[in-house]
């Protein structure tokens, strides 16, 4: 059987790009056409490879994970992303999932497990592993994921802009990332900052996290994050 699964792998650990490899091995279904190291090779490399799926990490240098698969979803809208990752805080969980991710496998995961998730996810499925299900399903039967009602002042490109504050991108940045002027991003951000009276970078950071848009892992407010490999 030919290969009909065109894989794309981003991890910033060698180790890990290998034993991804060495598991998928023996699957004829899949092909690996490329591995990246950190965000910005994950967003060119899927412009390039055209993947069917991108087996990412999420704690990765020069752009985070969760970053790049906002941007992913934003320029290939089509691009199933299955996060591989070895945190599952509750919080972070729950950003994950409302990025849009098709899937989430914990890097505990047997070799048996990844090729099925990615089989699945390829299939239009979506794929948890069982922890991480498990996880989302008590935030919500526990009605744990409560937001701010502030939030829902904001309107969808003001989240878009508060999210891209938090994750510790410039002005000038956030208006490339938008295609929009700088200008236009500093009036969102008044606004952000007037909506939910908070009038600091930090304070709005903080925010962010409290409602999990973000990670406290991946946020300014953590210059040396502990890996997620480490979990």
């Amino acid at each position: 059987m030919s290969a009909n699964i065109r894989l794309l792998i981003v991890d910033d650990h060698p180790v890990v790009r290998q034993g991804v490899r060495l598991a998928l091995a023996g699957s004829p279904r899949i092909q690996i056409v490329g591995e990246g190291r950190n965000g910005r090779e994950a967003l060119a490399l899927a412009q390039q490879l055209k993947p069917d799926v991108v087996l990412m990490d999420l704690d990765l240098p020069e752009m985070s994970g969760l970053m790049a698969v906002d941007l992913l979803h934003r320029e290939q809208p089509g691009l199933k992303v299955l996060v591989f990752s070895g945190y599952s805080k509750p919080d972070y969980v729950m950003r994950i999932i409302r990025s849009g991710v098709r899937g989430f496998l914990l890097k505990e995961a047997p070799p048996e497990e990844v090729l099925r998730a990615i089989e699945a996810v390829h299939a239009g499925a979506p794929y948890f592993s069982p922890d991480v299900a498990r996880i989302a399903l008590n935030r919500v039967v526990q009605g744990a994921e409560k937001r701010d009602p502030s939030l829902t002042r904001l309107t969808n490109r003001e989240r878009d802009v508060l999210l891209y504050i938090a994750e510790g991108f410039s002005n000038k940045e956030i208006a490339m990332q938008l295609g929009i002027g700088v200008r236009t991003v500093e009036t969102h951000r008044e606004r952000i900052m007037r909506k939910l009276d908070i009038h600091s970078i930090a304070g709005l950071t903080r925010f962010a996290i409290s409602q999990g848009m973000v990670s406290l892992l991946t946020s300014p407010l953590s210059p040396t994050p502990a890996p997620l490999h480490a979990n």
